[in-house]
């Protein structure tokens, strides 16, 4: 697999890892890159209709790709992907989404790989989302949704990235609430708790978030930026 890639993962289900994903993927293609976008596992989409956040990645991405490689499990119910397979009686396998991001990775430069729920949301009953980042050996963009509990999350969420060895590229702050008490003075504290470095703090939006746009809040980790 010769092209590069990102791991995003957030601290909690709900915390905008596709928006960031999204804007990741701007920004790569400002650069002139080609990306491709990847979903292993969406869960809450009728049948038919492919699940909102793998269309918002498929529209950011410049890398003509199957839906069936950008999205290789796709489930009805919006639960976790373990309950969701076992409702729709299937297993979650980690070959198949090896192969079919080996697939996207021979047709881009790089891939934005964005992970479901958190970072230890099961997968089967063997395996986690921790376990596919492992095996894809990508380095993991964590994004910490800002409000109450945070601190701990994201704290946790890093221990368990670094105990595993992985690449750390940064963290992404994401305010999903309009109002947080004391967000500069935990945005401080991740600062100083999380090995680094910030890859951007992303303010509030509110209304529909796919309809914006703009990446420039975000850095880019350096070892794809100067690349």
């Amino acid at each position: 697999m010769s092209a590069r890639g990102l791991f995003v993962t957030g601290t909690d289900t709900g915390v905008g890892k596709t928006r960031v994903a999204v804007a990741l993927i701007e920004a790569l293609r400002a650069h002139g890159l080609r990306v491709a976008a990847m979903k292993p596992v969406s869960a809450g989409s009728m049948p038919g209709e492919l699940n909102e956040d793998v269309v918002s990645l498929l529209q950011a991405a410049n890398v003509d790709a199957d839906v069936r490689d950008v999205n290789p499990y796709a489930f009805a119910e919006p639960v976790a992907p373990h309950i969701a397979a076992a409702l729709a009686g299937v297993r979650i396998e980690l070959d198949v989404i090896t192969a079919a991001y080996a697939r996207l990775a021979a047709k881009a430069d790089v891939v934005v790989v964005e992970g479901a729920g958190g970072w230890r949301v099961p997968l089967n009953e063997r395996a986690d989302m921790a376990d596919l980042a492992q095996r894809l050996d990508l380095p993991v963009v964590l994004v910490v949704g800002l409000r109450l509990g945070c601190l701990n999350h994201a704290s946790l969420t890093a221990e368990s990235v670094v105990h595993r060895r992985l690449q750390w590229a940064g963290w992404v702050g994401n305010h999903i609430e309009s109002t947080m008490q004391q967000g500069a003075q935990n945005v401080a504290a991740l600062r100083r708790l999380l090995p680094g470095p910030c890859l951007g703090i992303q303010e509030f939006i509110e209304g529909d978030v796919s309809a914006q746009k703009s990446w420039h809040w975000l850095t880019l980790p350096k070892y794809i930026s100067r690349s």
